[in-house]
């Protein structure tokens, strides 16, 4: 009798996140992911209480990759610390973009989103070096900004716009100088 073949949680992802690509998160179901892992659906279920818990797996491992476009445009020295941030932000949802619209375009009303703000401990001191603004004007100011680049990336993911880096590059600078000098320049 030939071994059984074992299929794992990795492989069990990485099908489901390919799915999420290929065809937006409401084409992940149990049937499709079988098809993909060609299997029933008994090992899918034996590695996942419910398809829930799988998708609470595919979001994590999306925010890892999202994680990652963070850390290679903050360390790669193209762009100024913070706006590297936003120009990752928009080159992810650019070059992933079902995966960005699981990640922040999807109903998160009844998520627990309280520890959001711990996201911004570290981005709020490079605002605050870079401009010398209090914490307080560094979150509204990131606040600001993060509506803007999230509203390009939005129309980015959609095909609404295809702007290229440099021009995407020019309105943050406009964005980020405009804000910064308003914050700055109180009346």
């Amino acid at each position: 009798m030939p071994p059984k073949i074992k299929i794992t949680k990795p492989a069990i992802i990485a099908a489901a996140m390919a799915i999420v690509r290929e065809s937006g998160a409401g084409a992940l179901n149990a049937r499709a992911l079988a098809a993909r892992l060609g299997c029933s659906t008994q090992p899918i279920f034996s590695n996942y209480a419910n398809m829930e818990a799988l998708r609470s797996d595919v979001i994590a491992e999306a925010n890892r990759l999202y994680q990652r476009y963070l850390r290679e445009d903050m360390t790669s020295g193209e762009f100024p610390l913070y706006k590297a941030s936003g120009m990752a932000s928009i080159r992810f949802a650019r070059e992933e973009p079902e995966l960005f619209k699981l990640l922040f375009m999807r109903d998160r009303s009844a998520e627990d989103v309280s520890g959001e703000e711990r996201k911004l401990d570290d981005l709020l001191p490079i605002i605050q070096n870079s401009t010398g603004l209090s914490r307080e004007e560094a979150f509204l100011l990131h606040l600001e900004m993060w509506i803007f680049v999230h509203g390009i990336a939005t129309m980015a993911a959609t095909a609404y716009l295809d702007w290229d880096r440099d021009m995407t590059s020019r309105v943050l600078t406009d964005a980020y100088e405009g804000l910064k000098h308003r914050f700055l320049n109180k009346e």
